[in-house]
């Protein structure tokens, strides 16, 4: 069942569609940083059957990852296809995490983004998100995010 705000949970036959639109979001960033994304490497089926993936647009525009975690909800990843960029599919998967979050009586959304991923650290800053951190993860250096709902 899709939401008013065209945000639905995924179902098993969106799983192709989530690692194809997952790889075309995030391939052009392996020369940059000079690793496969994190996000390209998840077990798509498995976060779909958990019920961790919501998309959007049929066929598939863009998907969040998301998991509820004690005290705030962490948005793993969020992908819109290249086609779709900068026609508000984006917006509109952010503003779902934080109704998801509200629902769920979560006080707080936190993600993390790779450091060299410049487009997101002037991305998140727009939707409240404010810098908790930079931390080295193994080959990932991540910049980490919190917003605080109100």
């Amino acid at each position: 069942m899709t939401g008013a705000d065209g945000v639905r949970v995924a179902v098993v036959d969106d799983a192709a569609a989530v690692k194809a639109v997952t790889d075309m979001a995030y391939r052009h960033y392996i020369p940059r940083i000079g690793v496969v994304p994190q996000p390209m490497e998840a077990d798509h089926m498995a976060n779909v059957v958990a019920g961790r993936v919501f998309v959007t647009g049929e066929p598939v525009t863009g998907l969040v990852v998301i998991e509820e975690r004690g005290d705030h909800l962490f948005l793993d990843s969020i992908a819109v296809r290249p086609d779709a960029q900068g026609t508000g599919v984006g917006r509109r998967l952010l503003e779902f995490v934080d109704a998801r979050a509200r629902a769920l009586g979560l006080g707080e959304v936190r993600l993390y983004t790779n450091a060299l991923m410049w487009e997101n650290q002037e991305i998140y800053p727009r939707f409240g998100y404010e810098v908790v951190e930079r931390r080295t993860d193994g080959p990932y250096d991540r910049v980490h995010y919190r917003k605080r709902l109100g």
